[in-house]
């Protein structure tokens, strides 16, 4: 992710669908850097005076420094994954956001685009906010070193944001995001909330018709429901609403807020005609972005934007990773969901090594759902040093498995290995999927009912987070 420029500043299932709609090609578009590519491409005949000024307002990060030697290899040389942050930081023009609860930059959108090597197709893959996932250590940008820790993915960007840098809180979101998928991030685009609000009002306006009415004091919301066209204050406030539309979820405001960038960049096509209504648009939009030095300035995002605009409309995929209810393995826990395994680790092994994940293949994947808590798993030492089953137990339990026994394997062995009976197919893969590059055999002579996870001295507990 480093750059050769880095000259400027570092800058600090519901659905509530409307009634325009656009392709998917369209849709990519609109997510890469706020909806700028779209527009991008029109730029030329503005003038080069315009392309000065907004070329100065791109803000540029070199983060590299910041996301230590452990990164994931690149599998897929000439592919590009871009990481893709919606943020609404608390400071300046966007404090009165959230309550005076909430302090530090927010994360209420995080993708990765994933561009192949021979650009023939491309997938847009969202995280939920809300999942439960191992954040590491990361820099604060205040001299000191966050401690890994549980949380929603969301707050890895306020802690690499501790300091008010917007870079480093893209970096603990890669760092995140890099240790769970696998995924080699080459790129990242961040855009805040008055840079949204600003491109709705350049548009005069965005429509939108919800199925219900939406009175929200923490989105700052009062909508009624039917078709209306809306500001970029209220515009904001019915992207970030989630708690009383639908069922409240996290995944229903990630439809409702690809729904909304449908229609702006539909909007935008239509009525960006004059070099007034552009400049106003573009101006709300880059001043706005911050991105890695080798995506700083517009030449970078217009390259970008003409080679998604090639890419044939049936072969962009846009899914959310799969996932479910926290509650399911942990009652108490109502708050946030987890990944669902296999499927997740077999969406991140597709574009990690650049192949395709068609949506419909990856929604009849997520039919055959089975909870980690439905996992019974016994553990075995088979390292020779004492305790290390209880270790592994216990990480186990903290992902909900359901460990039912552990104790030393008859012999040490030089790898760690899975055994199953007939019938637990589905159950051993699930766990399989957590530990890559460890086989997983049935046998008439393992446990009934169980998995049973034979550790050897290759297993690694960090991969159990």
């Amino acid at each position: 992710m480093s750059g050769t420029r880095g000259r400027r500043r570092t800058a600090g299932r519901a659905d509530g669908r409307g009634q325009t709609r656009l392709t998917r090609r369209g849709r990519v578009l609109a997510w890469t850097g706020g909806v700028l590519t779209v527009v991008l491409l029109g730029v030329g005949g503005a003038g080069a005076w315009i392309y000065q000024d907004l070329n100065g307002n791109i803000h540029s990060a070199d983060i590299d420094d910041k996301l230590g030697g452990e990164r994931p290899a690149n599998l897929s040389p000439g592919s590009k994954n871009i990481l893709v942050v919606g943020s609404d930081t608390r400071e300046g023009a966007n404090s009165k956001y959230g309550g005076p609860d909430l302090t530090t930059m927010q994360s209420d959108t995080l993708m990765v685009l994933h561009i192949p090597a021979n650009r023939e197709w491309a997938t847009v893959l969202s995280f939920p906010r809300d999942s439960w996932v191992q954040i590491p250590s990361c820099d604060r940008g205040n001299g000191s070193m966050s401690k890994p820790h549980k949380a929603k993915i969301n707050e890895a960007f306020a802690i690499g944001g501790s300091s008010g840098e917007v870079g480093g809180a893209a970096a603990c979101s890669i760092k995140t995001v890099e240790a769970h998928t696998g995924l080699r991030i080459d790129n990242f685009m961040s855009i805040d909330f008055s840079g949204f609000k600003g491109m709705v009002d350049a548009l005069d306006g965005i429509e939108v018709c919800p199925k219900q009415n939406i009175v929200s004091d923490k989105a700052r919301l009062k909508l009624k429901a039917g078709c209306q066209t809306v500001d970029g204050e209220t515009a904001l406030g019915y992207v970030r609403v989630r708690y009383g539309v639908g069922d409240g979820s996290d995944i229903g405001r990630i439809g409702r807020q690809q729904e909304f960038m449908n229609a702006l960049v539909k909007k935008a096509k239509d009525k960006l005609t004059s070099p007034d209504s552009l400049y106003g648009f573009l101006q709300a939009g880059t001043k706005s972005l911050t991105t890695d030095p080798e995506m700083d300035g517009i030449k970078p995002i217009y390259a970008l934007a003409n080679e998604l605009k090639g890419i044939p409309t049936e072969r962009l995929s846009f899914l959310t990773v799969p996932n479910y209810p926290r509650e399911a393995d942990f009652p108490r826990d109502i708050a946030n969901v987890v990944w669902q395994y296999p499927q997740a680790t077999d969406v991140f092994t597709a574009l990690a090594n650049d192949k395709e994940m068609p949506k419909a293949r990856l929604q009849a994947s997520v039919k055959n759902l089975i909870y980690a808590s439905q996992v019974r798993v016994q553990v075995l030492n088979g390292t020779g040093v004492s305790g290390r089953a209880g270790q592994v137990a216990e990480k186990l339990r903290a992902a909900g498995y359901s460990v039912v026994g552990t104790g030393n394997a008859g012999r040490t062995v030089a790898k760690s290995a899975l055994t199953f009976p007939a019938g637990m197919e589905k159950q051993a893969a699930v766990l399989a999927s957590r530990l890559p590059g460890t086989p997983s055999t049935v046998s008439a002579d393992a446990a009934a009912g169980v998995v049973t996870l034979v550790v050897g001295p290759d297993l690694k507990l960090e991969k159990l987070e």
